[in-house]
């Protein structure tokens, strides 16, 4: 019978439950994680029918703010496979990526995998990547990736990926990526993480622990050897806004002037004006780091302060790696790693709260000759 690739709907439910177990041993979707799939999630499952059931599928997720999507799973039925089933599925789930208006599109496969591998680097899929102890049994995950368009995209393993432990500690969690990418030999881990969060935090935040503003991780930086720049487009307290209660933005104040005395006691580079995106890039390209305030929102739809890193650029789009993942929505570190989003994008979400505070800090080496003092 002829072959239709065609999205899932949920009179399919049965059908992918029962040839996701026949597939998988491990790492299996349930049918509650199915049904949110084809009814909830910014996703798409295709399948592979041919009228006498369905012998494949590809669940596809995508990224709201992103340029990016993500081949979650793939099956085919073992009685089909040879058919060119799976191929079928990846070229019609590319075809739904670039008219998600996706440039991008990445997976994870097992190390063991060779069918997978051979499959999608016949597609052109190449690896970047190793995710250890990633599966239920402890496997590896390779990560592939796959440009849409061939004129996209720099070399981007200049800055290496950190993920934040805690809800709060997304700005230390950049400043260490940012300094990892300048300093090699610099260890990162939770230890560091929460000391630089404890030396940058603006105390209170709208609820719960403090964030990171650009002062103290300006400060963080200096404090270890690196060079810092810091530019806001506003001379006001960053993130005072986040907090109603007085006596919180009395103390937010007060610690926001020690930090500032700070900053000019160590001649950090301070400027109240917006860096423009080509400016930014132009700072990137002569070998600084920046870490830049977005407001979440745009990514998570939640409205609170978040520090991503700049990863590179293209003419078409600002990479990022993103410290936080969001496995509630099915992503894995890989989604936060390189983040392709528009430029235009990039634009309306580096800004935060009411005020539309823009905050930029830039990082980079202090002197080739000198030794970076590690805390």
């Amino acid at each position: 019978m002829p072959l239709t690739i065609r999205p899932a709907t949920l009179a399919d439910l049965d059908a992918l439950v029962t040839l996701e177990r026949a597939c998988f041993e491990t790492d299996r979707l349930t049918r509650r994680q199915f049904r949110y799939m084809l009814t909830r999630a910014r996703a798409q499952t295709l399948v592979a029918d041919d009228q006498g059931g369905i012998l494949g599928y590809l669940l596809l997720l995508f990224n709201k703010a992103t340029a990016s999507a993500r081949i979650y799973s793939i099956a085919v039925a073992a009685a089909a496979r040879g058919r060119g089933i799976g191929r079928a599925l990846v070229l019609a789930a590319e075809e739904a990526a670039w008219k998600a208006e996706r440039a991008y599109v990445r997976l994870e496969i097992r190390r063991d995998n060779q069918a997978s591998r051979t499959l999608f680097e016949r597609l052109g899929y190449h690896q970047f990547g190793v995710l250890s102890d990633y599966y239920e049994d402890h496997m590896e995950a390779l990560r592939f990736e796959k440009t849409l368009t061939p004129d996209l995209k720099p070399e981007l393993a200049r800055v290496p990926f950190y993920e934040q432990t805690l809800d709060f500690t997304c700005g230390s969690s950049a400043l260490m990526m940012a300094m990892k990418s300048l300093d090699p030999e610099l260890l990162l881990d939770r230890q560091l993480e929460l000391r630089i969060w404890r030396e940058a935090t603006t105390i209170f935040m709208t609820s719960g622990h403090g964030g990171c503003g650009p002062f103290g991780l300006a400060l963080a930086a200096s404090a270890r050897g690196f060079a810092v720049e810091v530019y806001v487009n506003d001379r006001g307290v960053p993130l005072v806004d986040s907090v109603r209660s007085p006596d919180k933005k009395e103390v937010m104040r007060l610690v926001h002037e020690d930090m500032l005395a700070e900053v000019n006691r160590r001649d950090i580079p301070l400027v109240y004006d917006t860096l423009t995106l080509e400016a930014l890039q132009a700072r990137f390209e002569a070998g600084a780091v920046p870490l830049v305030l977005i407001s979440s929102y745009r990514i998570y739809e939640e409205k609170f302060p978040h520090w991503v890193v700049v990863t590179g650029f293209d003419e078409h789009f600002v990479y990022v790696n993103d410290p936080y993942v969001d496995y509630e929505n099915g992503e894995t570190p890989s989604d936060s790693i390189n983040m392709p989003i528009q430029q235009s994008e990039f634009r309306r979400m580096a800004r935060y709260g009411r005020a539309g505070l823009q905050a930029v800090v830039l990082v980079a080496r202090r002197d080739p000759e000198a030794e970076p003092r590690h805390g």
